[in-house]
């Protein structure tokens, strides 16, 4: 319980301040298509990094009403022009309601872009997230940050990041001493890490004190094994107790047995 406790207190002090969007959340607005016609099939790589991402951030910033993370839907950010749109694999906005869960996502109704992007690199989409979606995430878009990750081992690492700067210019984002890129929007650093079983390179996020955010698995595991540490310790302090005990009863065995000699 107490890493909890520990981790709910970080996630109050690091939770990320924002405004309220100006618009209204929107579901669904007839005349913008909210699924391919040619639906493009994601890799088993591309699945379990995403998936794993979404899950991570959704929980951590679950307990802000105006957070709105989506995942591989279309953002329509031109108000009648259905041309202008994108499908980013991870998005989220700060400051929109975080429901009702949206078909798309319309930036002229929400009152709001979205405030960091992730995109995962595969062979049919690398060029155009590396160059094409820099310009429109950071400039068509007003997106304040925007992320590409290679998550497939067997190829090159490549993770990168923009972000505009006070004077709207696009800069890219410098990693540290790790290999980790800063998201001052949401206050949380973001580096991969080799997962030999599955060959993925998984891109997760951490807390600016290097605190990783859990997965839901992992969640399970650490509560199994505070569990199992709580039960050891309750263990030690019976088997004390027991020990302790049997030396008081020894003792007073002996004092009585001197005292009727």
């Amino acid at each position: 319980m107490k890493l909890v406790n520990d981790f709910a207190h970080k996630q109050h002090k690091y939770m990320p301040t924002f405004a309220k969007a100006t618009g209204k959340a929107t579901v669904y607005i007839p005349g913008y298509p909210y699924e391919d016609e040619v639906p493009m099939p994601a890799t088993g790589f591309h699945g379990e990094q995403t998936s794993s991402l979404y899950e991570q951030i959704s929980s951590y910033l679950a307990m802000h009403p105006h957070i709105y993370v989506g995942i591989d839907n279309f953002i329509y950010y031109r108000e009648g022009d259905v041309t202008k749109s994108v499908a980013p694999d991870i998005y989220v906005v700060l400051g929109a309601a975080k429901f009702p869960l949206r078909r798309s996502f319309y930036t002229w109704a929400e009152g709001a872009a979205p405030t960091v992007v992730f995109e995962f690199l595969s062979d049919s989409t690398a060029d155009e997230d590396r160059n094409e979606k820099v310009h429109i995430y950071l400039q068509d878009m007003g997106v304040q940050e925007y992320f590409i990750h290679q998550p497939e081992m067997e190829k090159p690492a490549e993770f990168r990041g923009w972000r505009r700067d006070p004077s709207g210019s696009i800069v890219e984002i410098s990693p540290d001493a790790r290999g980790a890129l800063g998201s001052e929007s949401l206050n949380l650093s973001f580096r991969w890490s080799n997962q030999h079983h599955s060959h993925v390179l998984l891109l997760r996020p951490y807390l600016p004190d290097g605190t990783p955010i859990t997965t839901a698995i992992e969640q399970r595991e650490l509560h199994a094994a505070a569990i199992i540490r709580a039960e050891e310790a309750e263990a030690r302090v019976a088997a004390e107790t027991d020990r302790r005990e049997a030396l008081e009863r020894e003792l007073e065995q002996l004092r009585r047995h001197l005292e009727n000699r």
